[in-house]
């Protein structure tokens, strides 16, 4: 039998008491359909046999949720997504009724077990955070460390890239879940994460007992990656003081036109002001991030690198012409006022837009928007997300300056 840490020899797992499973699946939320998919706990004599996608459940009763055959399938992605969960891999949960219909432990473990998949979005840092770094914190952050990871659509450049925040969550080298031969077993588990809505986390009985907030996220993430910075520069505080501002750059679509214009008019105002495109480099721009005072960018991925500012930091988001309120909203204006930080948005109008360059003024895209959104993802992404902006400076001017002000306690 082999042993490593976060494990414990035993000839026999049968000596801890059987539990049953319990999964929450009541996780419909109107406002974010794909938010909330299904969670199982288990408890008991756990046998974990990833060559077989298997979990098995010494559980004499029967009880507990399972079908006709005395299975549960779960595909544990933190994102309800009927597009993606065909590429997920199906992990079962079979329930039998003695010790020795399982198969044998080689490896046991005094830790509970999260199985969960890095599958779909990944690799967009938005969906790193929301379909599996935040759920991963939300299902793990209690358990301090003593809890072995278990990850299928197993990517080694994923998880190398997330190293700082996987061991701050957990003492115990990831355990590859697709190519792993060992039968591990354990006396709790949990297959699939634990949920909210993206970058908004609220109080729940079961998804979410211990009231985590996004100041808790936050907090974890500055200690992971050894951020120093937990307020911003208050102005006035020390003379010749310049507050920071960080522009996110995006390379593709919603490029920022006159980015140069709008850095020299921050700088007029009085920021110091840096330019740059958030990269693969996660820690290098986490502490980029976190020497800023204020943040602008336009409507995307590149926003949610506001979980590394300073509480109390500004956050000045650019929304593209479209009906994007919602989106602008609950996709980070709602979570900057979550994590503590000053919010402040600039809403592009039609003369704003490189759509005028591309659509007459009587098409969809400027006559109903709305429409659009109706119409679902890809109407959206082959329209409004392709565009570009070009900030009217007198218009934008006062928003520079509230963000300025903002800064002033």
């Amino acid at each position: 039998e082999k042993e490593t840490q976060g494990e414990r020899k035993s000839n026999s797992s049968s000596n801890v008491a059987a539990g049953p499973m319990s999964c929450d699946e009541n996780g419909v939320d109107e406002g974010f359909p794909y938010a909330r998919p299904a969670v199982c706990e288990l408890s008991g004599d756990i046998r974990v046999s990833p060559s077989q996608k298997t979990m098995y459940l010494v559980n004499p009763s029967g009880g507990g949720g399972f079908d006709e055959k005395g299975e549960k399938r779960l595909r544990p992605y933190a994102r309800n997504d009927d597009f993606l969960l065909p590429a997920v891999v199906e992990v079962t949960v079979k329930s039998v009724s003695s010790p020795e219909a399982a198969p044998q432990c080689t490896r046991q473990h005094r830790v509970p077990a999260v199985v969960f998949s890095v599958a779909g979005y990944t690799d967009n840092f938005f969906h790193d955070n929301t379909d599996a770094l935040i759920p991963l914190f939300l299902t793990t952050a209690h358990l301090k460390g003593e809890v072995q990871l278990l990850i299928t659509n197993y990517k080694p450049w994923w998880v190398q890239k997330y190293t700082p925040l996987l061991r701050k969550l957990s003492n115990y080298d990831v355990i590859n879940f697709d190519a792993d031969a060992d039968v591990h077993c354990f006396p709790r588990g949990y297959l699939g994460l634990y949920r909210d809505r993206d970058l908004i986390i609220t109080p729940h009985p079961t998804r979410n007992p211990r009231n985590y907030t996004m100041v808790d996220y936050t907090r974890f993430l500055r200690a992971a990656y050894g951020l120093r910075r937990d307020q911003p520069a208050v102005l006035g505080a020390e003379p010749g003081m310049q507050p920071r501002m960080l522009i996110i750059s995006r390379a593709g679509t919603r490029k920022l036109l006159n980015q140069d214009e709008v850095a020299a008019a921050a700088s007029e105002l009085g920021f110091n002001v840096t330019v740059a495109e958030a990269g693969d480099d996660v820690p290098a721009f986490a502490a980029l991030v976190n020497s800023a005072d204020v943040l602008l960018a336009v409507h995307g991925a590149g926003l949610t690198n506001q979980i590394f500012l300073p509480t109390n930091g500004v956050v000045l988001q650019i929304v593209p012409w479209g009906n994007m309120d919602w989106m602008a909203t609950n996709f980070y204006g709602q979570p900057a006022r979550d994590m503590q930080l000053r919010y402040v948005e600039y809403y592009i109008d039609e003369e704003e837009t490189s759509l005028k360059d591309k659509y007459p003024k009587d098409h969809v895209v400027f006559k109903d928007p709305k429409a659009l959104h109706k119409q679902g993802w890809q109407a959206l992404a082959d329209t409004i997300m392709k565009q570009d902006v070009k900030v009217n400076m007198t218009r934008f001017q006062p928003f520079l300056l509230q963000a300025m002000d903002e800064l002033q306690e």
